[in-house]
């Protein structure tokens, strides 16, 4: 009787079997990225990711696992989960059959432009592997880079001049370079000087009117980037009194040079006077000496 039962009992978990194995094969989910901001990514930076995970209103789903995979070029902040979990059949979004995942993650520094394969996956009900799909994560570096230089100082007109090159690989708008208040440097003038367009491995220039000291004068440099965001680099570059000296006679001299021109010129005044005024004496007396 109990051999009779447990037979019973198999063949009616059989009979189960084939049903739940067509409603598990009835879930057809697809994924799509419907989303990439900023386009293109920048290295270094975060970047927003919107998938959406279709046919998940089909209860036979059962439990639906969606994640993104962590995987170069991307970089999960700790903390973040890469994955989202839901019951297929009772999920409403907006009226919407469909499930919308993002994901807040970094690019790797060391991406390369153009298209970056990543990859997404997803399982349901009790199966235990994963399905995957690949998209790519379009990137590039929007970033410029800069060399700076001091190209002239003029200590009569107090004008110093910076030459500014653009060793990136983009073109940038806009640019505008800052002395912030520091001890190397006193301007007398304005801080900002707004410079313009510069185009990848290009150079301007941009003058100050201030009194600098030897050691390092720290600049910003703020322009717009390819992708039209504003961004602000930190640079420094090093001033030295003794390469400016001497030029275009601009030499700073010690206190006793102007002295001893002082007393020059004016030994010389004094000669040219004596001797005019000799002169002048000696025609009155010529004028006196035929008047009688």
């Amino acid at each position: 009787m109990l051999y009779m039962k447990k037979v019973g009992l198999l063949i009616f978990l059989l009979m189960l079997v084939p049903g739940t194995l067509a409603a598990v094969s009835d879930c057809d989910l697809s994924v799509a990225m419907i989303n990439q901001d900023p386009y293109p990514a920048i290295p270094g930076e975060y970047v927003d990711l919107v998938f959406q995970l279709n046919g998940v209103e089909n209860s036979n789903c059962g439990t639906v696992t969606f994640e993104l995979v962590e995987e170069y070029p991307l970089i999960f902040d700790p903390g973040k989960t890469n994955q989202v979990v839901i019951n297929a059949g009772i999920y409403k979004r907006d009226f919407g059959s469909f499930l919308i995942a993002p994901f807040k993650v970094r690019v790797d520094e060391d991406a390369l432009d153009g298209d970056n394969p990543i990859e997404v996956r997803y399982r349901y009900g009790s199966n235990l592997g994963f399905e995957s799909t690949s998209f790519n994560l379009n990137v590039e570096n929007v970033m410029a880079e800069f060399e700076i230089f001091i190209k002239d100082y003029d200590i009569l007109t107090n004008v110093i001049t910076f030459e500014i090159l653009n060793i990136g690989g983009v073109d940038i708008e806009a640019l505008t370079v800052e002395i912030p208040k520091q001890e190397t440097i006193t301007l007398h003038g304005a801080k900002v000087n707004i410079v313009g367009d510069l185009d990848s491995n290009e150079y301007t220039t941009a003058e100050f009117v201030g009194t600098p000291k030897d050691g390092k004068i720290n600049l910003k440099l703020t322009y717009t980037d390819p992708v039209n965001k504003r961004r602000t680099v930190e640079a420094s570059v090093d001033y030295e009194a003794d390469y400016f000296t001497g030029q275009n006679g601009n030499e700073s001299k010690p206190w006793y040079f102007y002295l001893i021109y002082l007393i020059v010129i004016g030994v010389i005044v004094r000669y040219f006077y004596g001797r005019h005024k000799k002169k002048k004496h000696a025609a009155k007396k010529h004028a006196l000496h035929h008047t009688s």
